[in-house]
C-alpha cells in the first residue's frame, strides 16, 4: 500500500478490527452493485470513499431531473446521460484507486448468474420484485451474501441474506409475493435523507462481511420510521417451504 493510499485510509486502518489487513481485504474486494439510485448512490459512494477495490455498478436507466432530489451521486449536469457512467465519473472524481465497471444493462440469466459468481458481496439497491428475486436465487446458487435495502415514503429497511450460512433466511423467505406498485417512488414517494440513511447502513453492512468485523443482519431486518426516527429489529425465519431455499 502506496504513502497516499495509507493516510487516505488512515481513519479506518487506526481501528483495531480493520488496521492494514482489513483495509486490504477492502482494495481486495469487488462487489456487485445492482441499481445506481436513490440506495444505489450513498452505497457506491461510501464503498468507494472506504477504499472497495472493484465496484460493479448495474442500472439500465438514465439520470432524469426528477432523480437528483435524492440520488446524490449524479449532478444535474449529467441529466440524460446513463446513470452508471454518471456514477463512475462521480466515483473517479472521489477516489482514483477504485476499479469502477459500469454495465448499462439489467442483467438477466446466465449474464446476472456470472456476476454474482465473481462478487464477494452482492448490494440489491433495485426497485422492483423480478430483479430482487432474480438477483436472491442467483446469490443462494453461487452462496454470495446479498445486501438488501428498500425506501419509501418515511419508511426503509435493510438486512442481509447470506445463504453461506445454513440457518439463514433468504430474500423470498421474508416475501413470498411480488406488488412492484408497493416499491415505486413514482407513486408513493420519498423523502430524501431516507435513502442516504438506508444506503449508509447497507454499506456498513459490506464493510463488515468484506473484513469480517462484528454481526451482520443475517436473520434480521432493520425497519426505519423517520418520522418518529425509531428503529424496530425483526428476527426473519427461514421458512422450509421456501420456493428459493426451503427443503422442498
Amino acid at each position: 500500500m502506496e504513502d497516499e493510499e495509507l493516510l487516505r485510509y488512515s481513519r479506518q486502518i487506526m481501528l483495531e478490527d480493520i488496521e492494514i489487513e482489513g483495509q486490504q481485504a477492502l482494495q481486495q474486494a469487488r462487489v456487485l452493485l445492482i441499481g445506481v439510485g436513490g440506495l444505489g448512490s450513498p452505497v457506491a459512494m461510501y464503498l468507494a470513499a472506504a477504499g472497495v477495490g472493484c465496484l460493479v455498478l448495474v442500472d439500465d436507466d438514465d439520470v432524469d431531473l426528477s432523480n437528483l432530489q435524492r440520488q446524490i451521486i449524479h449532478q444535474t449536469e449529467a441529466i440524460g446521460y446513463l446513470k452508471v457512467e454518471s456514477a463512475r465519473q462521480a466515483i473517479d472524481a472521489l477516489n482514483p484507486h477504485v476499479q469502477v465497471v459500469a454495465i448499462p444493462l439489467r442483467l438477466q440469466g446466465e449474464d446476472l448468474a456470472e456476476q454474482v459468481a465473481a462478487a464477494d458481496v452482492i448490494v440489491d439497491a433495485s426497485d422492483n420484485f423480478s430483479t430482487r428475486f432474480a438477483l436472491n436465487a442467483a446469490c443462494i446458487a453461487a452462496g454470495k451474501p446479498l445486501v438488501s435495502g428498500a425506501a419509501i415514503a418515511w419508511e426503509g429497511q435493510v438486512s442481509v441474506f447470506d445463504s453461506r450460512q445454513p440457518k439463514a433466511p433468504c430474500y423470498r423467505c421474508l416475501y413470498q409475493e411480488q406488488d412492484d406498485a408497493s416499491l415505486s417512488c413514482s407513486e408513493s414517494g420519498v423523502v430524501a435523507p431516507l435513502v442516504g440513511i438506508i444506503g449508509a447502513v447497507q454499506a456498513m453492512e459490506v464493510v463488515k462481511l468484506i473484513t469480517s468485523v462484528g454481526e451482520s443482519l443475517a436473520g434480521r431486518l432493520l425497519c426505519l420510521d423517520a418520522k418518529t426516527m425509531q428503529w424496530r429489529e425483526l428476527r426473519i425465519p427461514k421458512r422450509i417451504d421456501c420456493p428459493a431455499c426451503g427443503q422442498s
